[in-house]
């Protein structure tokens, strides 16, 4: 039987390279494989559904999934996770504690990016700062306009309203025309050398957030793996061997980690992190499939939902295709 040849989207991450170097193959499968940018990848699987397989927010999928709309059907491989209390800048001048945004402007490039969705989420849980207790102001970070990929029907409440033409939110924060900012990605990185009123709003976002795993068990997850449906309808044993191949190659990245003869990445202290991480968060602290995620997810859809971004309240055994929900042991 001939291989299927198909298109894959994805990262260039240390969790995927054995796929793409061609080290873990996926049964069945001829990929061809393209290496993008998140808001590139991102775009182009929701607007035009370029790819037959695609590294997805887990957010976007979320809105579409509720509605009924989303071309891609979902397995639990979270290409991208990450604790986002670094990604929440302030004014430190004016802005000391997680209480006083209350009522202040915080600038965003999407509302409904994932996140933004944590970081709204550790503000209501942990702080008591509700979506609707902030003015939103929504922009590009480092290019004027960026549009929601997604239309959303907002709750009551929350106000969101374009930065104004031409600016960035990088440039409204360095202004102090808004008093924050959330986003993936830092503010601009010469206004953030040039102007140090402008810092995180944690001073110490690290141990900030391994005080919240300790509280909560909760990574959060961004990004997850999409295959386009009517692919997985006319294969249904793609999604495994879609599973199956990326863990491995996940797999073949931390054993590399672990080899501490040559250091594989160009960072000190890489022993020392990598032990810290799994004295703290257990051996496979980056599991992928549902079970060992499922207070993650179930976390993350009550938050999605509670800001108004999902129609309804997903069940996590909805979110990921039926055949990925178990696999084999030896």
């Amino acid at each position: 039987m001939a291989k299927l040849q198909l298109s894959v989207a994805m990262g260039d991450y240390d969790r995927t390279r054995a796929l793409h170097d061609g080290r873990v193959q996926i049964d069945g499968v001829d990929p061809v494989f393209m290496l993008l940018n998140p808001e590139e990848m991102f775009f182009r699987a929701m607007r035009s559904r370029d790819f037959d397989i695609a590294e997805i927010s887990l957010s976007s999928y979320l809105v579409k999934h509720s509605r009924g709309e989303c071309p891609y059907v979902a397995i639990p491989v979270f290409l991208s996770r990450a604790f986002r209390h670094t990604s929440i800048y302030v004014r430190k001048d004016r802005i000391k504690r997680p209480e006083d945004l209350k009522g202040k402007r915080v600038g965003l490039p999407e509302y409904q990016l994932t996140a933004n969705v944590w970081a709204r989420s550790i503000l209501q849980d942990d702080y008591g700062v509700r979506p609707e207790d902030m003015r939103w102001v929504q922009g590009g970070i480092d290019t004027p306009g960026r549009p929601e990929k997604i239309s959303l029907q907002l709750p009551p409440g929350v106000v969101v309203e374009p930065a104004p033409a031409g600016s960035t939110i990088s440039q409204l924060l360095d202004r102090g025309e808004i008093d924050g900012f959330i986003g993936p990605r830092p503010p601009t990185a010469s206004i953030l050398r040039s102007n140090p009123d402008i810092g995180w709003l944690f001073d110490d976002p690290t141990a900030t957030a391994k005080d919240y795993y300790r509280r909560t068990g909760v990574f959060p997850i961004m990004h997850v793996v999409g295959i386009r449906k009517e692919l997985a309808e006319r294969h249904p044993w793609l999604p495994g061997a879609l599973l199956k191949a990326f863990t491995q190659s996940k797999a073949a990245a931390l054993e590399l980690l672990a080899d501490t003869s040559a250091t594989k990445v160009t960072l000190p202290f890489v022993e020392e992190q990598l032990k810290a991480a799994r004295d703290a968060m257990g051996q496979d602290y980056w599991s992928y499939g549902v079970a060992p995620a499922r207070k993650t997810l179930e976390t993350f859809v009550r938050h999605h939902h509670g800001q108004g971004l999902s129609s309804r309240l997903v069940p996590v055994e909805e979110l990921f295709h039926p055949a990925t929900y178990e696999t084999y042991s030896i």
